[in-house]
């Protein structure tokens, strides 16, 4: 069993709402359980916002293409976009917090790239042609996910 699907959609908070949404009604058919296709779509927002917001500054005129490959074992998301690279060129780490912290010493922020962490069982960054493709993968068999590995 193989499918795959893409969509393509302007880089506005509005348009990525219906792309992601497609994507995800996709996956919903395809019978994944919820609670996947829960963490795949908290992952994707994360992505799609941060491209939205860091790689194209908010500005319009750009697009975004989510591309998906479902198998019996896994997922595969490709997040496509021409806008500013990852700093570094690299996905940033996932951060820690002390719970021991007050609450008024939190961070603001800044930990969307934790959650997609969490989310997945490994995210890819590469800058190819003056393109960003951030690859997220959700395993579907074996054993359950505790986090996960970032590939180089």
């Amino acid at each position: 069993m193989s499918h795959q699907c893409s969509f393509e959609f302007d880089a506005t908070d509005l348009a990525a709402r219906d792309g992601i949404g497609g994507v995800i009604g996709r996956l919903r058919a395809s019978g994944l359980p919820a609670t996947l296709v829960g963490d795949v779509e908290l992952a994707l927002v994360e992505a799609v916002n941060n491209v939205i917001e860091h790689a194209f500054g908010g500005k319009p005129g750009h697009r975004i293409a989510i591309h998906a490959r479902l198998s019996e074992a896994m997922l595969d998301l490709r997040i496509i976009d021409d806008g500013r690279p990852l700093p570094g060129g690299r996905v940033p780490q996932a951060k820690s917090l002390d719970p021991g912290l007050p609450r008024a010493d939190l961070p603001e922020g800044g930990f969307g790239w934790t959650l997609i962490h969490q989310l997945t069982d490994q995210v890819d960054y590469q800058r190819r042609d003056a393109c960003n493709m951030l690859s997220l993968r959700f395993r579907l068999t074996g054993t359950p996910r505790t986090g996960r590995e970032i590939a180089p």
